[in-house]
């Protein structure tokens, strides 16, 4: 096979690199030196595909030290074509999703107007936005995902700057789920090819791994991501709710907007710090009783016949459990639902695991 022969200048233009880092590559040994003839050096097609091995490497984040152990591998045999696969395997996108790109103009739309520089140079420093390098002003989003959700949450009201100061706390804390999940998979499947030079069969091998592996992370962070989601999103709307129901609103109380509710004392409901709490027997002016109408709340209408306690409660916000529920029902149900909470809580508790270095008392353990 005949192959083209190039002066160092023609190899500099035809590699895009400079005829000083030419020569600097040379003198550390990652390219072969050159062909003497008479007073001349004389390349060939193979220095013009080491250099841009060299230039995808480079791209690609490996130091030069990092790439001269790779080369060497290929000039003793070891196969730098596995090596570069997978390399390529690792490098590659590890999402599905493509990038795009927009104008300034479709930006500016895209977040419901104006132009924020400030905003704008942010999303640049974390990457969200990468400034084209053609020179027109565009710029490439490398996940349309990620800024569409920014969109959503700034049209929701969330201003950029808090957006953008999430994403980083976000960031930090995937980067550290991805570097426990790359710890977990060197120590349990890739330890074989660790501490040694593979051979070519076991770069194959490895990068096979990587491939099937890729998803794991992902569909693992997803699964996980959507459960931590529901249980803290469901605990959190039973806690407003809980509070929209058994606390008032400041200075709430009875006589000044409030409205007595006689609940049993089974129930447990928690007082706010503006209800008045009193005994059955000092019931307000004004209760409501469990028909939802003004008067006594007799032993029949409490809530399993129990003891009662009267709560001051939003007007408010017994109107609307009435409207919900109908007037005949809406004591049991704030009783009902504050006993619901009371017992949730005392599920998250037991759930909880116990302090380090204690364990629960077996059936056969002693206190």
């Amino acid at each position: 096979m005949a192959f083209t022969e190039y002066r160092i200048e023609d190899l500099a233009h035809r590699s895009g690199a400079t005829v000083r880092t030419i020569r600097a590559y040379q003198d550390r040994g990652l390219l072969p030196r050159p062909e003497r003839r008479g007073r001349a050096n004389v390349y060939d097609d193979t220095h013009l595909a080491r250099l841009r091995q060299i230039t995808e490497l480079l791209e690609r984040g490996y130091t030069l030290a990092s790439i001269k152990e790779l080369l060497d591998a290929w000039d003793t045999g070891r196969g730098l074509g596995g090596v570069l696969g997978l390399v390529t395997e690792v490098d590659g996108p590890w999402s599905d999703e493509q990038s795009s790109r927009l104008t300034r103009a479709e930006l500016s739309e895209l977040f419901g107007g104006g132009y924020d520089d400030e905003a704008v140079s942010e999303a640049v420093a974390l990457g969200v936005l990468v400034p084209a390098p053609d020179g027109t002003g565009e710029f490439v989003v490398p996940s349309p995902q990620e800024l569409a959700v920014a969109a959503e949450l700034h049209h929701a009201g969330v201003p950029l700057t808090a957006v953008s100061g999430h994403l980083r706390e976000l960031r930090s804390r995937v980067e550290h789920i991805a570097a426990r999940f790359v710890d977990f998979t060197n120590e349990h499947v890739f330890a074989r090819y660790l501490g040694h030079t593979p051979s070519s069969a076991e770069v194959g091998e490895a990068a096979e791994l990587v491939r099937k592996l890729r998803p794991l992370a992902q569909q693992a962070v997803d699964a996980e991501l959507a459960r931590a989601m529901q249980l803290l999103a469901t605990r959190n709307l039973r806690d407003h709710l809980h509070d929209a129901v058994v606390s008032g609103a400041p200075g709430t109380a009875v006589g000044a907007g409030g409205v007595g509710i006689g609940v049993g004392a089974g129930a447990a409901v928690a007082e706010s710090r503006d209800a008045r709490v009193g005994a059955a027997t000092d019931p307000p002016e004004a209760p409501v009783t469990a028909a939802g109408h003004p008067g006594t709340l007799d032993a029949a209408a409490r809530p399993g016949g129990a003891e009662t306690e009267w709560v001051a409660l939003p007007a408010a916000t017994v109107a609307a459990v009435r409207a919900l529920v109908g007037a005949d029902r809406t004591a049991a149900f704030v009783a009902a639902a504050a006993e619901r909470e009371v017992a949730a809580r005392t599920m998250d508790r037991l759930a909880e695991p116990p302090p380090y270095g204690e364990r629960p008392r077996g059936s056969g353990e002693r206190a």
